[in-house]
């Protein structure tokens, strides 16, 4: 079933093709061909502008949790016979320095919604009754609206696709990669060892999801972690977690 036959959903895939579409035309004269593939970062830049106040307060949050953590581990200590006043403790440890164990979780909810409309905006070949002009678009003659693992299922990945596509992967793995090494998690006392690695691993986890969605999206994460990268490290210097 598809979601965007909703007429509210299909009301807003309507109007952001149509701004794609309308920042594809006010940017071709300068970038030509690529100018949908270019709508698509400025889209995503504005995107992360907006929300620089969320990974300001995601910083904030991560630093007092790890300041927090020799109470935290104190709490388990002491109520770790007791599994609901260790929850009430602990969440009313958190609301008395104003912090929150989810905080983390804020940037993907709040952009989850962008990632979503670029996914279908690019897997529709009508939207509004009429044919989606931004399916004619390409970067670097890889289909903006096709996905790498689509196209190699199709017989269709030419020498361009798969090109884009190792360049797009390749910058989140580094990206990636920098992020585990710079990087710590502020991981909770109570956590297992075996999380440590885990964490390390889901930061790869993007540049698998990249393969399945079609570039437009792919294009979005890319970018998407790049800036998030640069951003953790800014924030970090300016709220360090604990020795």
């Amino acid at each position: 079933m598809d979601l965007f036959a909703f007429p509210p959903l299909a009301l807003l895939l309507d109007l952001t093709t149509r701004a794609l579409l309308a920042l594809t035309t006010a940017l071709e004269p300068v970038t030509a061909g690529a100018a949908a593939a270019v709508a698509v970062v400025v889209v995503t830049l504005l995107v992360r502008l907006a929300l620089i106040p969320v990974g300001v307060s995601q910083a904030r949050a991560e630093q007092t949790r790890a300041r927090l953590a020799p109470r935290l581990r104190a709490l388990q200590q002491r109520w770790k016979g007791n599994t609901e006043r260790l929850q009430r403790e602990t969440m009313q440890l958190y609301r008395d320095e104003g912090a929150s164990p989810v905080a983390g979780c804020l940037p993907l909810l709040a952009q989850a919604p962008v990632v979503g409309l670029l996914y279908a905006v690019f897997l529709h070949p009508t939207v509004g009754g009429q044919a989606n002009a931004l399916l004619a678009h390409d970067l670097l003659g890889a289909p903006l609206g096709r996905s790498l693992v689509a196209a190699v299922t199709t017989g269709t990945a030419d020498a361009g696709t798969l090109a884009v596509f190792a360049v797009l992967v390749a910058v989140i793995v580094a990206a990636a990669e920098l992020t585990r090494r710079l990087l710590r998690p502020a991981v909770a006392p109570a956590a297992p060892a075996w999380t440590t690695p885990l964490f390390g691993a889901l930061q790869f986890t993007t540049a698998v999801v990249a393969l399945f969605v079609p570039l437009a999206a792919a294009l979005y994460l890319t970018v998407t972690t790049v800036w998030t990268l640069v951003q953790r490290v800014v924030l970090r210097r300016r709220y360090p977690l604990p020795a």
